[in-house]
């Protein structure tokens, strides 16, 4: 099964893919928070064959939505609309600070998204 992973900005949206055996997350690429976002993730989910989509969801250590959850949540209803797949949160507290320790500041999004997928992956169920 393959994944995308999103990191939801408000200027740029980080994009992550995992492999093909859903077990590894590969930053894809760095898109901008424009009227086009929506439609360029579902061509890409439709592209590499995504059978979900992992969401980072923005909350603060105690727990507690950030200011911008409210539109990471508008945006995951209207994916799930788009393209009728199943969107799954994980928490995205410190990704970004964690990629900026290795990564280049036009793919530090991106970076962003794989660890948020690399996260969600590592605590599914291993058959």
């Amino acid at each position: 099964m393959r994944y995308l992973g999103i990191d939801y900005g408000s200027k740029r949206v980080g994009i992550a893919i995992s492999d093909a055996s859903g077990k590894i997350a590969f930053p894809r690429e760095v898109l901008q928070n424009d009227k086009n976002l929506l439609k360029r993730i579902a061509t890409l989910c439709e592209k590499e064959k995504v059978e979900a989509i992992i969401l980072g969801q923005s909350l603060n250590f105690k727990g507690n939505e950030n200011p911008i959850q409210s539109y990471i949540a508008n945006c995951k209803l209207r994916i799930e609309s788009l393209t009728k797949l199943p969107v799954h949160y994980q928490s995205e507290i410190l990704t970004s600070a964690l990629a900026s320790r290795n990564t280049a500041k036009p793919l530090l999004d991106a970076s962003a998204a794989a660890l948020i997928l690399q996260s969600w992956l590592d605590k599914q169920p291993k058959l």
